[in-house]
């Protein structure tokens, strides 16, 4: 047996090794009687603060910011030394916590756009309280029971103000500052207006609900509108990064004998920039009428 061949033999009981230590440490069903292993649950903490931003709008700590950058790190390290090469992993571990904040804010960003989008629903389930008999902080309680997703992780929030002894319209109050959002702050003018000035609120709860609704179905239509163009457009920013690592598959070497050449360096670096500033012009396109 050549020494290629043995050679081979010996990587091949190496992944198989690694692949059977992973499975041990981090995927295997603990059995009855044993505790978690502390790297599972450690590893299942830290990803989990991702869907936390999404489903309870969670802003992580420091600390848990740095344990998620550090993960998104060393698995970026390692998956861009393993494709392609050392420089590549540079840059990815460089990237990787700037990733990790932009993850945590889209989640965030998602949260407060569920809650906004769900308004519609909160504002006709609390007209359904009122008209069933409960009184204005009474309906915002037991409104949460109809309720599901961000909105009824954020309204949660609201009752248990209310069930704590705060006033109605701290509480509302409390709700439109942790958002900033125009369609929150309507929202919370409606039902303190009424406690100032009185009047029906459960049909004031139903008009905002149709004109939300009509908004929302606006912003829909503007969107399929537009549907196609950002398709092609994020398609033709793709193009590039996706033409680039094919070539390194077929010609490995590829992306060395680029950081050989300054005036390829600076053209990478222009195309980079332009590639970047064309992604967020197509994002803010997607944006347009959204809540």
């Amino acid at each position: 047996m050549n020494a290629n061949a043995s050679a081979a033999i010996l990587a091949g009981l190496s992944a198989a090794f690694v692949v059977a230590g992973a499975w041990e440490v981090f995927f295997r069903p603990a059995s009855d009687g044993e505790s978690n292993h502390g790297v599972r649950v450690w590893l299942a903490g830290t990803l989990d603060l991702l869907g936390r931003a999404h489903r309870e709008g969670y802003l992580p700590t420091s600390d848990e910011r740095f344990r998620l950058a550090g993960l998104l790190t060393l698995v970026s390290v390692f998956a861009g030394w393993w494709f392609v090469g050392p420089v590549v992993a540079i840059a990815l571990a460089v990237g990787a916590p700037v990733v990790t904040g932009w993850l945590i804010s889209r989640g965030r960003t998602r949260y407060r756009r569920g809650v906004e989008k769900s308004l519609p629903d909160v504002a006709r389930a609390i007209a359904d309280c009122l008209t069933a008999g409960h009184s204005p902080r009474g309906a915002l309680v037991a409104a949460t029971g109809s309720l599901d997703g961000p909105a009824l992780a954020e309204f949660r929030h609201l009752a248990f103000e209310l069930e704590t002894g705060a006033p109605t319209t701290d509480a509302i109050r409390n709700l439109a500052r942790r958002f900033g959002s125009a369609r929150v702050d309507a929202f919370a003018s409606a039902l303190i207006s009424q406690r100032l000035a009185g009047g029906d609120l459960a049909a004031l709860m139903r008009r905002f609900a149709e004109g939300a609704a009509e908004q929302d179905r606006v912003a829909e239509d503007a969107r399929s509108a537009t549907a196609q163009a950002r398709f092609t457009g994020y398609l033709v920013v793709a193009m590039p990064a996706a033409a680039s690592l094919f070539t390194e598959l077929l010609r490995p070497g590829f992306f060395s004998s680029i950081l050989g050449s300054v005036l390829a360096m600076v053209l990478v670096g222009l195309s980079l920039f332009l590639q970047a500033f064309g992604f967020l012009l197509i994002s803010r396109l997607a944006r347009i009428g959204a809540g």
